[in-house]
């Protein structure tokens, strides 16, 4: 990872003070969610993205984490059998910046969530989740049949069957509408 060695600019052997997060690129959506899996286990602040096209370079998730923990990050993920493909520093000045994956719209009684390019929509009086769509991945018509008519509070996290972008996004989408309404 031709990067590491440039984001220490100062004598003292800190990230410059620009340079407060970066993304970790992968190959296949697998191994961001075995990455933020160990990653949030061992208490890293990290948070999957899209990364910008310029930079994609296999999958279109990333995660976001801070470069200060970069070493001790890369080398858990060594330890793990997890080694992403590139890490790209992003700086304040820079135009690259991560792809916001969430979209919320109200509808009144129902809200919907999407994520990267899955929708779920839930209805905000009983929580009961009343849509499913997007995709084109094999394990979404799956996931849909277990989630549909199910309550958000008494449901399993689709993250937990995905293995494929479209549920992996599902469950982002899920975990967001979670967020946004049981939280009250």
């Amino acid at each position: 990872m031709k990067w590491i060695n440039k984001l220490f600019s100062s004598k003292k052997g800190k990230p410059s003070e620009r340079l407060k997060s970066g993304l970790l690129l992968f190959e296949n959506t697998s191994e961001v969610i075995k990455a933020e899996k160990v990653l949030q286990k061992e208490g890293y602040k990290v948070k999957v993205v899209g990364p910008p096209p310029e930079v994609r370079k296999g999958c279109d998730l990333a995660i976001e984490v801070p470069i200060i923990e970069i070493t001790g990050i890369l080398n858990l993920l060594k330890t793990q059998g997890i080694e992403p493909l590139d890490f790209i520093p992003l700086s304040e000045n820079e135009i690259l910046k991560p792809v916001d994956l969430f979209q919320v719209k109200d509808f009144g009684d129902y809200l919907m969530v999407r994520a990267a390019n899955m929708k779920i929509t839930v209805n905000k009086k009983n929580l009961v989740i009343v849509n499913i769509s997007g995709g084109g991945c094999p394990d979404v018509p799956y996931l849909a049949s277990i989630l549909l008519g199910v309550s958000l509070k008494n449901s399993f996290s689709p993250k937990e069957l995905a293995h494929t972008l479209c549920g992996y996004a599902l469950h982002l989408a899920f975990e967001k509408a979670k967020e946004l309404l049981c939280s009250e």
